[in-house]
């Protein structure tokens, strides 16, 4: 028996700025780019729920935000709060797993198969993790407990906030077949389109489907997709020690081909990771770009330095140089992503 927990903190940054800032609470509280009276470019990083009530969404454009909330309680990323929430309350869920996978900076797998007896148990076992995190933190997360990884993330996000949801196997297939197909792990705005272009609407519409069909459409990603329609996921929860990376991308509300917009994202991923290199106490060398245009394709490009370095203007005039040829033509743009890698330790150099 597998027994898996997805763990999603709920509404991460603006419930830490809340924890923070007491007179906060009750208010919408929207976390990105300065809005400027509705002229700002950029997007929204989270929304709290009360933000969420107005319609305002995660890559939201800023803009669009101030005007569906013009009241609301607009923040600038604060990473030297967030990063220590986040790494307190991963040591908690780490304490508690015979295997731990953390997912970002917000999320968490936990295999627990060797800690309780049945799925009974496991139910108590999650209620016991919200409580202690809580206690402990002065936050919320959801958690979804399930035989496999796919079936726990999707159960993590199906209470919000502080909602817990088992899904034993003999009821996965209950559970999953009146969702929306974009209820799945990887299904995004495209890929739901397609699929309702085939009267796809449901994941009990997805699992009835002939998978050679998925096949034909979708390649290897169309034989995962009706794995996943009937709750199937044989994927473990996988432990690492030591951070390779760190990245951030954005999918933006709708293609855009601005690329003002485009840039002052990047400039705003770029702040991201430089703020997180340095409370970490990172170098990188390698810096690469992501972009997935309108019809879904996807591209990136690297380049390493010859030096490890946590200058947020090399960052910057890499990460653009790297885009600019990506930028050329009239082609949209879904997402754009950007992440640094080959880091180095401050404990591996004796440079301040």
């Amino acid at each position: 028996m597998r027994v898996i927990l997805h763990v999603d903190l709920d509404a991460f940054f603006p419930s830490v700025e809340v924890r923070e800032h007491p007179e906060l609470k009750d208010k919408p509280v929207i976390v990105g780019a300065d809005p400027k009276e509705g002229t700002g470019r950029g997007v929204v990083s989270s929304a709290s729920y009360e933000a969420r009530k107005f319609g305002i969404r995660s890559a939201m454009p800023i803009s669009r935000a101030w005007k569906l909330c013009p009241k609301g309680v607009y923040l600038r990323p604060h990473f030297d709060l967030y990063i220590p929430a986040s790494n307190s309350i991963m040591r908690i869920l780490k304490s508690h797993a015979d295997k731990f996978e953390q997912g970002g900076i917000d999320e968490a797998y936990l295999d627990i198969s060797n800690r309780v007896k049945d799925f009974d148990d496991a139910r108590e076992f999650a209620r016991k993790l919200m409580q202690e995190v809580l206690a402990k933190e002065s936050l919320t997360c959801s958690i979804g407990v399930a035989p496999n990884k796919m079936l726990a993330k999707i159960g993590s996000n199906f209470k919000k906030p502080y909602g817990l949801t088992v899904i034993r196997e003999a009821d996965a297939k209950d559970f999953l077949s009146p969702l929306e197909v974009g209820k799945i792990p990887g299904v995004g705005p495209k890929t739901e389109s397609r699929l309702k272009e085939l009267k796809i609407e449901t994941i009990g519409d997805l699992a009835a489907i002939n998978p050679e069909l998925l096949n034909r459409l979708f390649g290897v990603w169309g034989s995962r997709l009706h794995e996943y329609a009937n709750g199937i996921d044989y994927s473990d929860v996988i432990e690492e020690y030591e951070t390779k990376s760190i990245g951030r991308e954005v999918t933006f509300e709708k293609d855009v081909d601005d690329q003002g917009q485009i840039l002052a994202v990047l400039d705003e991923l770029a702040q991201e990771i430089h703020e997180e290199l340095v409370d970490n106490g990172f170098r990188f060398k390698t810096i690469t770009v992501k972009i997935r245009y309108e019809h879904f394709d996807t591209y990136t490009r690297a380049r390493s330095l010859s030096f490890p370095t946590n200058d947020l203007d090399i960052l910057r005039n890499n990460a653009k140089r790297l885009i600019d040829a990506f930028l050329r033509g009239n082609r949209k743009v879904r997402l754009i992503g950007l992440r640094v890698s080959t880091l180095i330790h401050r404990s591996q150099t004796n440079r301040p």
